[in-house]
């Protein structure tokens, strides 16, 4: 065991894992983080909170990772270049386990220009490959990056993104091979729709072997409407959205087009749980935590396991 994390032991006792996503307040409001965790208390092994997500001001990921703690939840710290320099990050690590945070998710984050703030200056100071490296030397080597020795060595379980549909679509699994290389223990991809597509990345990857030496996650997001699938076909970089979905959708009543997106999740999840290699599934309900609970049960993934 690297950090001993309860999603660590979910994957190593060889259950299908199941993660959650929660994205912080604009704002110091406790009880929307309240709110959103009671949805998800009991129905995935942790939670993704997010940094700042889309580059837009909200409340610290690690201060509402400690709210979740402090709440009896497993929280999945992310945390993006953008924003810290070295010092900064590897600060707020040490912090972060210090507190009790097990999981650490290491991420490039969206350029400001997209964000509220677009005149804030972009850190990058270092790349998501580099920030696992960061991690992995801090836990497995109990040294900054300067090569300073550790007073108390963190054991985080590290994880990374993957998106499958990037372009050049050969490079995607290459990529995926130097972040493994690079620390990573877990994946979590980019939200999954084109599902063909998808069978051929995890087919090269299982070829390759990198589903031996790491736990891949297929990234799920319901889609709420046809408007919701549009967008984010024409408007979400490295997304492959097939015209299948968005037809799909406009083929039902406006008002059941949300039931028709349930629909379609628990049917993605069903088939992405029969692709070898796969090891969970990260459920990213954007600002509807509330139907987290009926997707699960639906696809046949309640309760979840209790690991010791």
């Amino acid at each position: 065991m690297k950090a001993g994390s309860n999603l660590e032991k979910v994957f190593t006792q060889g259950h299908f894992a199941v993660t959650g996503e929660l994205g912080p307040p604009r704002g110091a409001s406790v009880e929307v983080i309240q709110k959103k965790a009671g949805y998800l208390r009991g129905v995935v092994d942790s939670i993704n909170v997010t940094d700042n997500q889309t580059s837009v001001v909200r409340m610290s990921s690690v201060a509402v990772c400690k709210l979740l703690l402090d709440m009896g939840l497993e929280p999945n710290l992310q945390m993006v270049c953008r924003d810290r320099n070295r010092i900064a990050m590897q600060s707020d690590l040490l912090g972060a386990y210090a507190l009790g945070i097990r999981n650490v998710l290491c991420l490039s984050g969206d350029h400001n220009r997209f964000g509220d703030h677009p005149q804030a200056k972009n850190v990058y100071d270092v790349d998501s490959m580099q920030l696992l490296s960061i991690v992995k030397k801090l836990r497995d080597e109990g040294k900054m990056l300067s090569g300073q020795e550790l007073e108390g060595v963190p054991k985080f379980f590290i994880g990374a993104a993957a998106n499958p549909f990037g372009d050049p679509f050969e490079f995607r699994v290459t990529r995926l091979a130097k972040k493994i290389d690079a620390g990573a223990d877990f994946i979590q991809t980019q939200c999954i729709y084109n599902m063909e597509k998808f069978k051929k990345y995890m087919h090269i990857a299982h070829e390759e072997g990198l589903t031996e030496k790491c736990y891949i996650m297929a990234g799920i997001t319901p889609l709420k409407s046809v408007g919701m699938a549009r967008y984010m076909a024409n408007f979400v970089p490295g997304l492959d959205v097939p015209d299948y979905y968005i037809n799909r959708l406009k083929g039902v009543d406006k008002k059941k087009q949300a039931d028709e997106g349930i629909k379609i999740a628990v049917e993605q999840i069903q088939e992405v749980r029969e692709i070898p290699g796969v090891k969970g599934v990260h459920l990213m309900a954007i600002e509807w935590e509330h139907k987290v609970p009926e997707i699960l049960e639906a696809a046949g993934l309640l309760p979840r396991p209790s690991v010791n």
